[in-house]
């Protein structure tokens, strides 16, 4: 049965819903905190009340959707794929003692103090950057801040960590672009499915050759240390799980960043008098709550589970909503105001609970170190066009921005 949720889940789910998805949000705001869905979609329920989404996600009988679940709803051919095969053995998308076995093993590199110290290298990263944009503004008279800074940010400070070599970085765009593409919950074509299998194909032989390298040659870097590890005996790992979780953990870690780091920099065009705020955590967080670069996730439970009053049944899917939660008016006073004086900003865009995001603190820290130093390099930084939109309703941000001086 079609309810009155399915219909406007089917408008964001469209082309009006990829230009503005808020406006649907607001529709299911005043459908309740959580609303249930007839099903047609394969979606049980959508949360989008601010409370109810973090209960949800800190709930510990909801849980991603994992290899027992794709099991159960679409057979075990999901393992011939080796994206799913992936993603399913990652611990995005694990539950229970795997989870925690491969979150500890990652949990290294993510530490607040680990955090503090690379934020040197970090000012660096941006330092240079930010020359290679003077070089384009003096050549080209523009650049795309998206490809020249929003994507080599992060990329690189990844990068770095892992002890992925800088020149390989235009390699990974457009193998993790294709599997964001099937990540997403439309376009999910075979042609696109067998895109993101070959691009996963071809970024495990990379990490394989240089899982086998930093065996035969440690260095300075997390593969080396992990790989020390495993070899000790120190975690229940294997090669082939370190590749799983090393593809994933990459490609999570820079990709909302790459969006945290293009929508602060839109507000910043598009509103000039942010300026003097820009550098400080408060406008941060308003730019992840605002404009969440991660706009849902998905969660089930083995049973039924109710939250904010509704029961939700077991063994379906529901569409935790990032996007709607964070636009939540009784949470947030003017929800559509974007205001980097607010106080009390705790956004969702991270997730919560025990799958948030392994890589916020060190997210929210290039931006912070971007945000100042730009503007201070360039004073006049303007819009030199509208920016294009990135197709994608799972991540919300540009695909491209042209800047000027």
């Amino acid at each position: 049965m079609t309810t009155a949720a399915d219909q406007v889940l089917k408008g964001l789910f469209s082309e009006a819903g990829l230009d503005d998805p808020y406006r649907y949000y607001a529709e299911l705001h005043k459908l309740g905190p959580v609303s249930l869905l007839g099903g047609d979609g394969g979606y049980a329920a959508v949360v989008t009340g601010y409370q109810a989404a973090d209960e949800l996600l800190r709930d510990p009988r909801f849980h991603v959707a994992d290899d027992v679940f794709s099991d159960d709803h679409g057979g075990p051919g999901w393992r011939e794929h080796p994206l799913l095969a992936v993603l399913n053995n990652s611990m995005m998308y694990s539950n229970g003692p795997r989870h925690l076995t491969a979150r500890r093993l990652f949990h290294q590199v993510f530490t607040p103090r680990r955090v503090t110290e690379l934020e040197p290298a970090v000012g660096q990263l941006v330092d240079g950057l930010m020359d290679q944009l003077a070089e384009r503004f003096d050549r080209d008279g523009e650049a795309d801040f998206m490809t020249e800074f929003a994507y080599p940010l992060p990329s690189s400070v990844v990068a770095a960590l892992l002890g992925i070599p800088q020149d390989d970085l235009a390699w990974f765009r457009p193998r993790v672009e294709r599997i964001n593409d099937f990540l997403d919950v439309v376009g999910k074509t075979d042609e696109v499915l067998a895109a993101a299998d070959q691009a996963t194909r071809e970024l495990s032989d990379y990490y394989q050759d240089l899982i086998v390298a930093r065996r035969k040659t440690p260095s300075d870097d997390l593969i080396s240390q992990l790989v020390a590890a495993i070899d000790a005996g120190l975690h229940e790992v294997s090669d082939y799980d370190l590749i799983c979780n090393l593809l994933v953990l990459f490609n999570a870690s820079f990709v909302t960043t790459i969006h945290l780091i293009g929508n602060g920099m839109w507000q910043l065009l598009d509103q000039p008098g942010f300026s003097a705020a820009a550098g400080s955590p408060a406008f941060v967080e308003e730019v992840l709550r605002y404009e969440a670069p991660v706009q849902f996730v998905a969660r089930w439970s083995e049973e039924d589970a109710e939250i904010a009053g509704t029961v939700l049944p077991a063994k379906e899917i529901v569409l935790v909503m990032l996007g709607a939660a964070n636009r939540d008016s009784l949470r947030y006073p003017s929800p559509d105001l974007f205001d980097a004086g607010r106080t009390d900003v705790k956004p969702l865009s991270f997730g919560a609970g025990p799958h948030y995001c392994l890589g916020a603190a060190l997210a929210r820290a290039e931006a912070r170190i971007a945000f100042p130093r730009l503007l201070e390099r360039f004073p006049s930084l303007r819009a030199a066009r509208p920016p294009v939109r990135n197709p994608q309703q799972f991540l919300r941000g540009y695909k491209s921005m042209p800047v000027a001086t």
